[in-house]
């Protein structure tokens, strides 16, 4: 068994790096069309921070097949929501649906609400979708696109990992730092939509 020391350090040092990276990695400066303009962009932002991380948290939380599935099925519909977003499909609500998964998921979290797997899937599918979309279209028409796609997926797994190691490594008291963070994601939800953050 891993001792909690090590299982806290490690965590830290995860969470520093990803604290870590570059703020110009905003879509707008610069190219959207690297892998590592797509995997920096996910970790600039407290929009998609919360948001990632929080699904991991949710799925650390809920237990079982969730672990995967959810992180999984973000990053598979954001993927989709991707393509959507390059092939110019127009998708309504993007900016408000966006602000509205980190209000929600943080909220789901917080109040530890105890969801089917299926209907976790779905929601946080859905908000995927919107998130993929946004960043679809922020491709330039002259680029593929597939690498940013590729390291925006990356980074996004990668966050979804740090909520589920957070899980795993605080046992007994995860549940109230979990419930906490969901709330500061709610918070984070809302100052965005009033232009406070």
């Amino acid at each position: 068994m891993i001792p909690a020391s090590t299982k806290r350090s490690t965590l830290a040092v995860v969470l520093l790096l990803a604290a870590a990276m570059p703020a110009y990695a905003h879509v707008g400066v610069g190219t959207t069309s690297s892998f590592a303009a797509g995997f920096a962009h996910p970790l600039s932002g407290l929009d998609h921070m919360s948001v990632m991380i929080a699904v991991g948290l949710w799925a650390a939380m809920k237990g079982g097949k969730a672990v995967w599935a959810w992180p999984l099925a973000f990053v598979g519909v954001m993927l989709a929501g991707g393509a959507l977003g390059m092939l110019h499909v127009p998708v309504p609500f993007v900016e408000p649906a966006i602000l509205a998964s980190v209000v929600t998921l943080g909220l789901l979290l917080a109040v530890a609400i105890d969801l089917p797997v299926s209907t976790g899937i779905a929601i946080i599918g859905l908000f995927a979708l919107f998130h993929g979309h946004a960043h679809g279209t922020e491709v330039p028409e002259n680029a593929g696109g597939f690498e940013y796609m590729a390291g925006f997926a990356m980074a996004t797994a990668l966050l979804h990992g740090v909520g589920i190691a957070a899980g795993l490594g605080l046992g007994s008291r995860f549940r109230g730092v979990a419930r906490a963070a969901g709330a500061a994601c709610a918070a984070i939800g809302v100052g965005l939509a009033f232009g406070v953050l």
